[in-house]
């Protein structure tokens, strides 16, 4: 389904409005998923917490992210992304105050994976929702000004933690807590009002509603008898449901964004863990200075992020993601060569996948929300996040036993090999769908298309649309 009012509507305050409500989501998740990791230094000695603890209350909200994705977005499809964006952001609101009060280690556990279940709902919340309010022309960089705020808000945790142990040393880790919990409150403050996306309304045939969101929102009148055509168009194609996301065309499209995403992320992940202590070369990995380097780490992958941000709508998605995976094996495999490498070519080769790994950073949420209808886009979403962490946990729990056994050349060539396998999945399975709207770039190919209707249609369509239109 197309509304042309949305599609092609010039950039206004309403878009950048609602693009800073919508990451304000992702930066949460940046600084939530982050902050925890200084102050668990300080829990650990006060609260007398075994490395089994700790492991658990690390691992739990990775656990919690993969079951937030998977169902988060299948709520989302089904009760609205507006009301479902409220709903997590009071979660991640709750489990951050209760956090500051926490005070035994299976307490934690449990938040934990009561926030990496908000924290994995949030990404198909927040990227469908902007993806189905934004103009054709800027969808992609857009959206990936999402992923852009989880960094920036990771490197505000490193830094905010570092400034608060200064003050007080590693005992601050509940003020460290609570300032988690202060930005969600005034984030979920600044998103009161976000509008419900018109394309889910109408998807669930509430025409009345959608023309007095876009009207509201932009300004534009539509006239109800074109939504009343465009519901018709939606609801006359098949009924998607979850497993649909697993046959056909739509099989090969979840495998894609679930795969592509997992080799991005599972050596990204491993370099974060090796970034520190590449640092602490330059005195910068130890005590308290460590929180500054992991805050550097993050920065370099934002600057990785800004040009492909200009790119995915300028040159294209697909040769974004594809020349980005080739290039970013290359210092993977030069790392190979291990500790006898000079440590200005290994900052070198670390910075240069930093910044070469911001193409498929940035269309980590932009592919699932194009390549698949409204009625499971955030189901979509949330799936292939659920299948990029389950790289994350598995890379981050075998990352130091490839260290030690393998060594850092080794591990380095497995990630470039990781890599790799995400430049074959990109160039076999990688679509175009740069300038196109979401109902053309989520048609299966050679089937019914929902961005346009027959004249028989539109007055079958408007003879069903009485109660709408009273």
């Amino acid at each position: 389904m197309s509304i042309r009012a949305i599609d092609e509507a010039p950039l206004t305050a309403f878009h950048r409005k609602l693009t800073w409500a919508c990451a304000g989501g992702p930066f949460l998740d940046g600084y939530l998923l982050s902050i925890i990791g200084v102050a668990l230094i300080g829990m650990s000695g006060e609260l007398n917490l075994s490395a089994g603890d700790e492991g658990l209350i690390g691992a739990a909200a990775l656990v919690g992210i993969f079951a937030g994705g998977l169902f988060g977005g299948v709520l989302t499809d089904r009760i609205g992304r507006e009301a479902m964006y409220t709903i997590d952001l009071m979660v991640l609101v709750g489990v951050s105050v209760l956090s500051v009060f926490a005070g035994e280690s299976w307490q934690f556990v449990v938040l934990r994976f009561v926030l990496g279940v908000a924290i994995g709902a949030d990404y198909p919340i927040a990227t469908s929702l902007l993806a189905e309010w934004v103009p054709n022309r800027h969808r992609g960089r857009l959206l990936g000004i999402l992923i852009l705020s989880w960094y920036i808000g990771a490197a505000v945790a490193y830094v905010v933690g570092y400034v608060l142990a200064e003050i007080g040393g590693v005992g601050m880790w509940r003020w460290m807590l609570a300032s988690g919990a202060l930005l969600s409150a005034m984030i979920l403050l600044m998103r009161i009002g976000t509008p419900e996306s018109p394309l889910w309304l109408v998807n669930q045939g509430r025409t009345a509603d959608a023309q007095k969101s876009i009207e509201k929102a932009l300004g534009r009148t539509v006239p109800i008898g074109d939504l009343v055509v465009a519901a018709a168009a939606e609801q006359s194609l098949a009924r998607h449901r979850f497993r649909d996301l697993f046959q056909g065309v739509y099989l090969r499209r979840t495998l894609f964004c679930g795969l592509f995403y997992m080799c991005q992320i599972t050596p990204m992940f491993a370099l974060y863990t090796f970034g520190p202590a590449i640092l602490g070369s330059f005195g910068l990995g130890e005590g308290n200075a460590g929180n500054l380097g992991s805050a550097l780490i993050s920065a370099v992958f934002v600057l990785g992020c800004l040009p492909a941000l200009r790119l995915v709508d300028r040159v294209g998605r697909r040769p974004v993601m594809v020349w980005s995976f080739a290039l970013m094996a290359v210092p993977l495999a030069v790392l190979g060569g291990g500790s006898s490498l000079p440590i200005a070519v290994v900052i070198v080769c670390f910075c240069l996948y930093a910044l070469l790994s911001g193409g498929p950073t940035v269309l980590e949420w932009t592919y699932p929300n194009e390549l698949f209808p409204t009625a499971v886009r955030a189901t979509a979403g949330g799936v292939a996040t659920s299948i990029s962490r389950i790289g994350a946990a598995v890379g981050t729990l075998l990352l130091p036993i490839s260290l030690s056994r393998l060594g850092i050349g080794a591990t380095m060539l497995i990630g470039a090999g990781i890599t790799l396998v995400g430049w074959l999945v990109s160039l076999a399975w990688a679509e175009e769908t740069r300038g196109r709207t979401l109902a053309e770039t989520s048609a299966v190919p050679g089937g019914p298309r929902n961005s346009s209707e027959t004249d028989g249609q539109r007055g079958a369509a408007l003879r069903k649309s009485g109660i709408e239109r009273s």
